[in-house]
């Protein structure tokens, strides 16, 4: 990812979004307070150097990296995580599961009355880095990962011991049996009407 977002800045290679998964681990961004990492020993934990603290990645998980550049696009950073919420958001609504934003929190939040009133938990998480306004690391999104390795680490900041109306879920959690060649597929054609042409001006964001 390095050396492709070198190579972007340096004009002699194309933009390029990578769809992958990795084998268990936790990553650390810039924002990652140490006693957040409760189980050090559970999983090898790499420091990230995206924004953003604690996360986990793990089979059952699409990791996007989106490698943009935004010299030819939109030059503020603020816009480009709210698309690429946006971009997980309309992915997610292919499954009939609505996707929200949350005021202060970055990433996307299912509402879950069926858990108690206010409850919501996170089903995607954003960590980005820019260089030479060139973006890279991206997004997670939950499949069908196992969703008690989250409890290894503080995700994301949100402690759902300090506040138990928070937590983190699934599309299989949610009763979606997806794959994940479909959420690629719904993934393709999100990232095409989000990204696919320059945008004038960033919208205000809204929740769903």
């Amino acid at each position: 990812m390095e050396a492709r977002v070198a190579a972007i800045v340096a004009g002699t290679a194309p933009e390029l979004v990578w769809l992958l998964e990795h084998p268990p681990l936790y990553t650390a961004g810039t924002s990652a307070r140490p006693g957040d990492l409760k189980q050090p020993a559970r999983f090898p934990v790499h420091a990230s150097g995206r924004g953003g603290q604690y996360t986990y990645h793990g089979r059952g998980q699409r990791i996007g990296y989106v490698m943009l550049d935004l010299r030819r696009r939109n030059r503020d950073l603020r816009c480009f995580v709210q698309d690429l919420e946006e971009w997980v958001i309309r992915s997610l609504a292919r499954f009939n599961v609505r996707g929200e934003r949350r005021e202060g929190r970055v990433g996307v939040w299912v509402a879950r009355p069926d858990k108690g009133a206010g409850h919501e938990d996170k089903i995607a998480a954003i960590g980005v880095r820019v260089r030479r306004w060139v973006t890279f690391h991206g997004i997670s999104i939950n499949l069908d990962p196992v969703l008690e390795h989250f409890t290894g680490i503080v995700p994301c900041g949100i402690d759902p011991a300090a506040d138990p109306r928070l937590g983190v879920t699934s599309l299989q959690d949610l009763g979606v049996l997806a794959t994940l060649p479909e959420l690629d597929m719904a993934l393709a054609a999100a990232f095409a009407e989000v990204f696919g042409a320059s945008r004038a001006a960033c919208p205000t964001p809204k929740d769903a």
